[in-house]
């Protein structure tokens, strides 16, 4: 089973050179990383100090659960409920790292290490290699460089944002939101996945006047379990509709031969 899930062998696909693994990794990780200005100055803006924003980047990384605790304080809401909703976002990377581990196949002591990288970009690259050379180099090459300037932006937002003081009237408190929508809506790459984010955004922002604060995330969650039923049921229909139409069309040939066998 192992081997059925490892990646194949260099010698059996298109080799690809560490120099273009590097380039694609250092790519990604500078692009994302530069964001984390975004979050610095987002967390500093809905309260927290520079030690709790740059701790979070440290300990916490993955980008997305960051903006979403940080946007769920600055509204006002109640830090449990803040951390569930950038809890149950950062889940994913759970199912990220059970794929990752078959094809990174890192020694035992180092795993728990390069559990900190198991992230949406790290995940992208490391899945786009043909080789576990280049899983490895890649994913190594993305962690290391996005997590340094992802702890550097954020350190500078933090400052930037305690200089320039209220960030609300510069306009700043939109920044977050805004990058993560960015980086979100290259990844909606079908139909399904789109009605998914548009009943998201609809449910978070129509329970937004009667719900506390960061509740409307956690409900917003709900958004793809109703969507795949649907999806599920619309299909369901669709195959049966063959199979009602030949039960149909039997039904009508039989009643034909036992009106010919009456005549």
């Amino acid at each position: 089973m192992t081997e059925q899930t490892a990646l194949l062998d260099a010698n059996t696909v298109e080799d690809k050179s560490d120099a273009a693994v590097v380039r694609d990794a250092l790519g990604v990780g500078v692009a994302v990383g530069l964001s984390g200005f975004a979050f610095g100055v987002t967390s500093a803006g809905s309260g927290l100090t520079l030690a709790q924003t740059c701790a979070l980047s440290l300990l916490v990384f993955t980008g997305a659960s960051q903006f979403a605790l940080v946007g769920a304080l600055a509204a006002g809401g109640n830090p449990l409920t803040a951390a569930a909703g950038a809890f149950f976002l950062g889940v994913r990377n759970a199912f990220y790292g059970l794929r990752l581990s078959q094809l990174l196949a890192l020694p035992r002591a180092v795993r728990p290490f390069a559990a900190q990288w198991v992230i949406d970009e790290t995940t992208a690259v490391a899945l786009a290699q043909p080789t576990r050379r280049a899983v490895r180099l890649g994913f190594t090459v993305t962690g290391l460089t996005l997590y340094l300037l992802w702890n550097l932006t954020t350190l500078l937002g933090a400052l930037g944002a305690e200089a320039i003081g209220d960030t609300e009237a510069w306009g700043l408190d939109a920044a977050g939101p805004a990058v993560f929508l960015a980086l979100l809506a290259p990844m909606l790459t079908n139909t399904t996945e789109r009605t998914v984010a548009a009943l998201a955004v609809l449910l978070g922002l129509g329970l937004l006047p009667v719900l506390p604060a960061g509740v409307p995330v956690l409900a917003a969650a709900l958004a793809a379990p109703l969507v795949l039923w649907a999806h599920g049921r619309r299909a369901d229909g669709a195959a049966r509709g063959p199979e009602n139409r030949e039960a149909s069309s039997g039904r009508e040939n039989r009643e034909a031969a036992s009106g010919e066998e009456r005549r």
